[in-house]
């Protein structure tokens, strides 16, 4: 192409010297040159035609049926049996109904710390009984929180051996109020005589102290709570007899009117 070209240049301006044969066309040496070098000139391959390739799409290979996913199966579940509830039955407390104007106390013992007043027609539930006295647990409709009482003041309907045996939970240690001092037991034949020094109270909270003893007679060991009525009582004496095989002993606390102070061993003397 670009040779065409140049011949053609060329005869154009011979011809125009020929219409004007008065005018010469003077060309550089360079011109002539460069033209008499497109003559000779063979095509290099950079001289011929650039083709851009146009990229051929690749046909993917269309999926066979043993290409196909394989089909979910669907489980149909099968019916089972719906299963039966069985009702466990609500246990039932004993009730109870208070036949005259008694105590309820902290502890199964008139030796605990008084709990409530009861009233006849006062009205609960037995929610459990101690297994070293006949007195029982009652959850009184009219209070938030359990007491005991002697079988005694009560009409019970149910079985009281239905319910399990409880253990008291008495209030305190005091906050107000430090445990006897100096506890002694002395021996003399079959009595045991405990000693300890006075807690100091006011009057108003003073309710004295609170002996929890088991003692040995006539063979057996017996459970013997004791509670003296006021600070100024700082001694009380057993009858402890020899021929029990479990061995005698207890503790003591001060009572004061919120609850009882920690409990101090008594160092029981042996027989």
């Amino acid at each position: 192409m670009k040779r065409n070209g140049l011949l053609i240049v060329l005869l154009i301006l011979i011809s125009a010297c020929a219409r004007f044969p008065g005018q010469h066309v003077v060309m550089p040496i360079t011109t002539i040159t460069s033209i008499a070098a497109l003559w000779t000139n063979t095509p290099t391959a950079s001289d011929s035609p650039t083709f851009t390739q146009i990229p051929t799409s690749t046909l993917k290979p269309t999926k066979t049926p043993t290409d196909a996913p394989a089909p979910t199966k669907t489980f149909t579940p099968t019916s089972t049996d719906t299963p039966t509830i069985t009702h466990t039955p609500t246990f039932a407390f004993p009730s109870v109904v208070v036949n005259k104007q008694a105590h309820c106390r902290y502890g199964p013992n008139v030796a605990y710390l008084h709990a409530a007043d009861l009233y006849a027609g006062d009205t609960g539930s037995v929610r459990g009984r101690y297994v070293n006295s006949n007195w029982i647990l009652v959850k009184f409709d009219k209070l938030t929180y359990f007491c005991w009482v002697a079988p005694s003041v009560v009409d019970v309907i149910g079985d009281i051996k239905s319910v399990k045996y409880a253990e008291p939970l008495l209030p305190g240690p005091s906050v107000l109020y430090a445990s006897p001092g100096r506890v002694v037991a002395t021996r003399q034949g079959d009595l045991v005589t405990v000693t300890w020094s006075m807690v100091d109270m006011t009057d108003d909270d003073d309710r004295g102290y609170m002996l929890d003893v088991w003692v040995c007679q006539n063979g057996g060991l017996l459970w013997w709570p004791v509670a003296l009525s006021n600070r100024y009582q700082t001694s009380y004496t057993f009858t402890d007899q020899t021929g029990c095989a479990q061995i005698s002993g207890g503790k003591l606390a001060a009572v004061e009117k919120h609850g009882y102070t920690a409990w101090v061993p008594i160092p029981w003397p042996p027989p």
